[in-house]
């Protein structure tokens, strides 16, 4: 779904989390955080790689919906909204999913 967060589980950006800007075909999409990937050079991702989390943003779900590009300001925003509600309030050797 678009602008949904994911963090990603394979290849040399293992670990990091981005955002879908783009859904290629139903298995590749197009991700970036506005740092390291920016919009213009996105990164093309398996879906089988990523982690789905739980949170969509809604800034980045309405820009791309409403005019199909989305600023690099605007993902780093939203990943770092995402980083001080949902994974600041984990416990530590907790994950995403509630499992351990």
């Amino acid at each position: 779904m678009l602008g949904q967060v994911v963090r990603i589980l394979q290849g040399r950006d293992a670990g990091l989390y981005m955002i879908i800007i783009h859904v290629v075909d139903h298995h590749t999409v197009l991700l970036a955080d506005g740092e390291r990937r920016k919009t213009n050079r996105p990164k093309r991702k398996n879906l089988h790689h990523l982690e789905k989390l739980d949170y969509i943003s809604p800034e980045v779900q309405n820009s791309l919906l409403e005019t199909g590009r989305v600023t690099n300001g605007k993902l780093r925003f939203a990943i770092s909204k995402f980083k001080s509600e949902i994974v600041t309030d984990l416990k530590k050797g907790d994950l995403h999913d509630g499992k351990r």
